[in-house]
């Protein structure tokens, strides 16, 4: 249902639409990825990964090119500063601070 702004101003209707279409995409994107890295028949994961664990987050990138790996994320796959960990990047077009 709109609020009174939107209804003032149509294209916030038109810019919630791209944000959830942006997040059902990056849904879909991580779901592929754990099929990827998790085949039939492999069981939990890819060898190498502690027990098949896999997080997907949206993080922002910080002067020269650093990612953070939220707290969470870090508790729940046990990772501890010095550990080794492979990512996958996939950007984000169009989302900004603002659309967040």
């Amino acid at each position: 249902m709109a609020t009174d702004s939107e209804a003032a101003w149509p294209p916030a209707t038109l810019l919630r639409g791209f944000q959830e279409a942006g997040e059902q995409a990056f849904e879909q994107q991580t779901e592929l990825m754990r099929r990827l890295l998790a085949p039939p028949g492999m069981g939990a994961g890819m060898p190498g990964m502690a027990g098949g664990s896999l997080a997907a987050f949206k993080t922002r990138v910080q002067s020269g090119g650093r990612l953070s790996i939220p707290d969470a994320e870090r508790e729940a796959l046990g990772i501890e500063e010095g550990d080794i960990v492979q990512a996958f990047v996939v950007p984000l077009p169009g989302v900004s601070e603002r659309a967040e």
